[in-house]
């Protein structure tokens, strides 16, 4: 039985110091280690179970490829079991790239709707070393506090959240904005009344927005 079975996610690898990462073996010697090795101290382990990087306090990423999003499902029931297992604050992140894009409305709606975490896309490997280590520097500032659900939110994780909304057939950047002011989470808006939604943004958004979340 490989770890990722026998260990959903080991409990041990949150305790990571400031500054620090901790990332699975499988992603030694590749561009994403290679762009992290110098902004962050990275250390390798063996049975992460299903998570790919751990920061400080409890934080960690799961990371979908471009090929993952391509090639099925399998990074799903991966999200889902972690979801299940877990009380880490998980963060996604997944390549968005031109082979992918078409893929990535649907994971959207299933990463930040279904099982309420972030999702954050990035174009490469690259780009996704830079966001991680924005997110350990986040952490840092805040003294470990959750960046994700703190007063002072993390801007990566109100632009993914702030793209979802968006989606909403009738639903613009301005109109999106202005529902995030009063109802600052996916869950809050799912879960807004007919009524709440109508003061806000009038009857037929409110039932477009009703319909999507029933429907989704």
């Amino acid at each position: 039985m490989s770890a990722t079975q026998s260990t959903p996610v080991r409990a041990g690898a949150s305790a990571v110091p400031y500054g620090h990462v901790i990332g699975s073996e499988k992603w030694r010697g590749t561009q994403l280690a290679h762009f992290l090795q110098g902004k962050v101290k990275l250390v390798f382990e063996d049975g992460l179970g299903l998570v790919d990087f751990h920061m400080s306090n409890r934080a960690c990423v799961l990371y979908i490829s471009e090929s993952d999003l391509v090639s099925g499902n399998a990074f799903k029931r991966r999200l889902v079991r972690f979801r299940k297992a877990s009380n880490l604050k998980g963060v996604v992140i997944a390549e968005r790239t031109r082979i992918s894009d078409q893929y990535f409305p649907p994971v959207q709606n299933f990463v930040v709707l279904e099982l309420g975490m972030a999702l954050l896309p990035v174009t490469s490997q690259s780009e996704a070393a830079q966001l991680i280590f924005h997110l350990v520097q986040e952490r840092s500032r805040e003294g470990g506090s959750n960046p994700f659900i703190s007063k002072k939110r993390c801007h990566l994780s109100e632009a993914s959240i702030l793209q979802t909304v968006q989606r909403i057939p009738g639903v613009g950047r301005v109109k999106a904005l202005q529902l995030l002011q009063y109802f600052p989470s996916i869950q809050q808006l799912s879960n807004a009344s007919l009524r709440d939604l109508e003061a806000v943004v009038g009857r037929g958004i409110a039932n477009n927005i009703h319909l999507f979340f029933t429907e989704t």
